[in-house]
């Protein structure tokens, strides 16, 4: 069941914005922007995702898949299943923040994913868009929970971790599938309670 709180969300398309960013969901249109800086950080980011199937098309090279992906995300979005959002900076694409695997009932909770054009990494674009989406989440959503995931040689983003102090909450072994192999992941999370304390902090910080 969706819930109540998700319904203003669909009746006008999604901008979010902080202070040097701004989200929205992508569009067909957006796969050439899109389909450049995913080929030219390829060799970094690859290692860190999970390993694309023979059977799947490449994203990157065909527009009629990338479009399927933009359809199956807003289906995600009105089913309040997931949103997730390309990251602009000065008007052009430069990563990409996510919220996933959103569970309601009980748990209330959602698992966040990120990446960003090696050319603007170091520039706390991506710990800007985590915060503009928690914003999001547990002002609009009115999510409880927020988790991210991280292998932990995953330095780069580890770093956005550290910037926003979002807890450490231990480490499972084997948790997600990455470029082929069973790896271990940090486990990191922020709660409504913590964003209700934390939300002048964050919000002068990043927005």
């Amino acid at each position: 069941m969706r819930h109540p709180s998700a319904l203003g969300q669909l009746s006008a398309p999604i901008r979010l914005y902080g202070r040097r960013v701004m989200m929205r969901p992508l569009v067909p249109s957006d796969h050439r922007d899109w389909s450049s800086v995913r080929r030219h950080n390829e060799d970094w980011l690859i290692p860190w995702e999970p390993r694309r199937a023979t059977s799947q098309p490449d994203l990157t090279r065909d527009g009629a898949a990338f479009t399927a992906r933009c359809t199956a995300r807003d289906r995600d979005r009105t089913a309040d299943a997931a949103y997730a959002f390309g990251l602009f900076v000065d008007q052009r694409f430069a990563g990409e923040v996510n919220l996933n695997n959103i569970v309601r009932g009980a748990l209330q909770s959602g698992t966040v994913g990120y990446w960003i054009d090696r050319q603007r990494a170091g520039q706390g674009y991506i710990a800007e868009g985590v915060v503009v989406l928690a914003r999001f989440a547990f002002e609009q959503l009115q999510l409880h929970r927020l988790e991210v995931c991280i292998v932990p040689r995953n330095a780069n983003s580890r770093r956005v971790m550290e910037k926003l102090a979002f807890r450490c909450e231990g480490l499972s072994e084997r948790y997600l599938e990455i470029a082929g192999v069973w790896e271990d992941h940090l486990r990191f999370a922020i709660t409504a309670e913590d964003w209700a304390e934390r939300r002048d902090e964050l919000t002068s910080d990043w927005l």
